[in-house]
This record gives structure tokens, sequence and C-alpha cells, in this order.
């Protein structure tokens, strides 16, 4: 049996080989988003269509047919060489596909273009203190004040609110109409007047999120996606590529291969852990789950193309299975570097900077942030595979 792509696809393999045996010094490990070693390498990237590849040239992509093979070809390489993606984050993963399916024709040309170069960074104000499973219990209000909207509220785990240029924000401006039906989708900037951004720190010791406090912020009345009240429709497009984006299962692959490495160079009592059965063993198990993941990606990414094809339980399962894979596999080089693993931040015997421990705790977060396993287990059972619902029971009677 033949599982090869045929010659064309082999062709574009080697092209993207050559791209990497010569460019990839310029690589970024650990870079900030706004590093000029970041931002350069997303240039590189874009003109050789590695990434945005099937963003139309018009909003600064590359402009590619969609192509599945392609697509897995890149990451393979990518992964395989170690080498940066490139960009992502709230505003690449998330805004763009949804503003290129339900922006107007300004809104694209005036933010894809900077976003997708990096030059633009964006956060989401979805959860609230009251409003976070049940998004659509959300009260930060927007009323009309002529040709302006008027923000008030607070959201809370914003991430990256402390480094964002701009927000895009769910906000209800229909306070008499059905919880879902009353909430729009604004885009403001960051430094408008009475936005205040407190960081908060999550379980890796650092301040990825924040609570953002909202008082008389006052919002251009067109800059809002979609159509009043139907933000809901736009956050539903939103959770979507958001979950995507934190089951991806390239940069899980590309783990993956650091792991394999790690397990090359430890050792206990000079035996390689690769050599251990048992470990080698959990190594299988992870490797098949990386390899179901990946397939299912192609899943998802073939019902983009062939629009038919019904991809809805293959999305649902994106975000569980990525998750908690990922913090698998983080786990898994914890354990094999046996006393060093638990070593963190400026601990000396740490390795590859402490990003195992790091990542380890970061996906433990992520099983609960985005919609915690349990959620996507009832969504999985009730949408996906038609089973009831779970029981609601009366409140009780107050005497």
């Amino acid at each position: 049996m033949d599982l090869s792509f045929g010659p064309e696809y082999e062709d574009f393999r080697q092209e993207v080989r050559q791209f990497l045996r010569k460019n990839i010094d310029k690589s970024p490990h650990n870079a900030r988003m706004r590093s000029p070693e970041a931002l350069d390498w997303q240039k590189l990237l874009i003109e050789h269509g590695y990434t945005a590849r099937t963003i139309p040239q018009a909003y600064g992509g590359f402009g590619a047919q969609p192509d599945i093979i392609q697509s897995r070809i890149i990451a393979e390489e990518f992964a395989q060489a170690r080498a940066n993606p490139g960009l992502g984050g709230q505003g690449i993963s998330m805004l763009v596909p949804t503003l290129l399916e339900m922006g107007s024709e300004e809104q694209k040309q005036t933010f894809i273009p900077p976003t997708i170069r990096g030059e633009m960074v964006w956060c989401q104000g979805y959860s609230e203190p009251g409003a976070g499973s049940d998004l659509a219990s959300l009260t930060t209000s927007a009323v009309l004040d002529g040709d302006e909207w008027v923000v008030n509220g607070q959201k809370i785990w914003t991430s990256t609110a402390h480094l964002a240029d701009w927000i895009f924000c769910l906000v209800r401006t229909e306070p008499d109409a059905p919880k879902h039906q009353g909430i729009s989708f604004l885009l403001f900037k960051m430094d408008t007047p009475g936005i205040e951004v407190k960081p908060l720190v999550d379980m890796t010791g650092v301040a990825n999120f924040n609570e953002t406090f909202f008082t008389d912020v006052r919002v251009p009345k067109d800059q809002i996606v979609g159509a009043r009240g139907q933000g809901w429709q736009v956050a539903n497009a939103i959770l979507g590529h958001e979950r995507d984006s934190l089951g991806n299962p390239n940069a899980t692959l590309t783990r993956l291969n650091a792991l394999i490495e790690l397990m090359h160079t430890e050792t206990v009592n000079g035996e390689r852990m690769i050599d251990n059965p048992v470990y080698r063993d959990r190594l299988m198990r992870l490797q098949g789950r990386v390899m179901a993941m990946r397939f299912n990606d192609l899943r998802v990414l073939s019902s983009r193309i062939n629009k038919g094809q019904d991809a809805s339980l293959a999305r649902m399962i994106v975000k569980l299975q990525g998750t908690e894979l990922r913090h698998d596999l983080e786990g898994m080089a914890i354990d094999i570097m046996g006393e060093v693993g638990l070593s963190y931040e400026d601990n000396p015997y740490t390795r590859n900077g402490g990003s195992w421990q790091n990542q380890y705790m970061f996906f433990l977060g992520l099983i609960i942030g985005g919609g915690t396993s349990q959620i996507q287990k009832n969504i999985i059972s009730e949408r996906g595979l038609d089973m009831p619902k779970e029981p609601k029971y009366p409140a009780p009677q107050k005497s």
C-alpha cells in the first residue's frame, strides 16, 4: 500500500525543507511577541506562505488556495525542525478568521493586515465575575449615545490585556431582550479613557491574565462586528476558533519531538530513559494520542474545503483532547527528569529554561479555561452524540 502523498506533494515537502535549512537560524526561541526577531520571522513566513497561507493578499496574507496536504506538510516539517511556526494569539487565531467570515470590508482592510503581521495585539473581553461558563449572562453594558457606545462593566481572565492594543468585547446592548439576543460584539482600543487593567497571577507564577474595568468608555458606533444584538452569533464563531487554537496539533507534535529528544539525553543509573520499557510504553501511548489528534485535525481542515462535510463532532473534541494531552505530555517530561523535574523558575538545574514545568501548569489552567473539560464533555454528549441533557432540578422554594 502506497501511503505517500505523490510527487507533487513530495516536491512541496522538499521546498519547505530547503526553506528551513536556509532560514532556521532566524527562527526565534522564547522571543517576545513584539520583538524584532519575532516580527521579522512572521514577515518571512507570510512571504513564503508558511503562515497566513490562505488569507487573501488583499488583507496581507499569502493568498494560497486551501490545501490540507500542504498544510500538513508545513506543520510536519516545522515540527521536525523545531522551528517557530509563527505568531499566534487571540487576534491571529480567533479574531482574524471571524472577521473573514463576518466582518465588513472596511474592518477586514483595517484590522487583518496589522494583526497577522504582529503589529496589532488583541485581547478578548468575554468572561465576567458572574458570567463564566454561562457567558450569555454577561452584564457589561453598552448604551448608544449619539455616534458612540458608552461601555460600563467588568471582564475577568482577560489574557494579555496588559499588552494588547485592542480588545474584542461582548457587551449587552439590548437589556430587555432574551439574554442570548441582547449582546453585541465591539472592537475598541485598550488606551481608550476609562479602561483600567489589574493583573492576576496564574498557576505559572506569571500575570498572564487580568481583571479589566470599563467606566464610561466611549467607542465609535461603527466598531461593531455584525448587527446590533447579534453578538452571540459572532461570539460562537470566535469560541469555535478559540477551541481549535487551544488544541493545536502542530504545537503538540513539536513538544512530542522535544520530549523524545529529552528521553535520549536523560538517564537513570546510566540508562537512557528512551531505553526504559516503562517510560517507552508511556511515550508510545502519547504518540498514539498525538496521531489521533492530527488525524482529527485533518477532518476539521477538510470540512473547511468540502462545505457539505459535517465535522461538527470533530471540532467539539479538539479543545478537550488537546489541553488534556498537552498536560499529560508535559507531565511525562517532568517525570523523566526525576528530582530535577521539581525545579522551577530560576533554579540552576532546570532543563530548557523551565519550559516543561511552566507548560505543565499552563495547560492545567487551560483544562479549566476556554470551557472546562466538564463543560466540553457535556457539549460533546448533548450536541455531538445527541445524548439526553443532564436533568435540571427546580430551585428550592423559599420558606
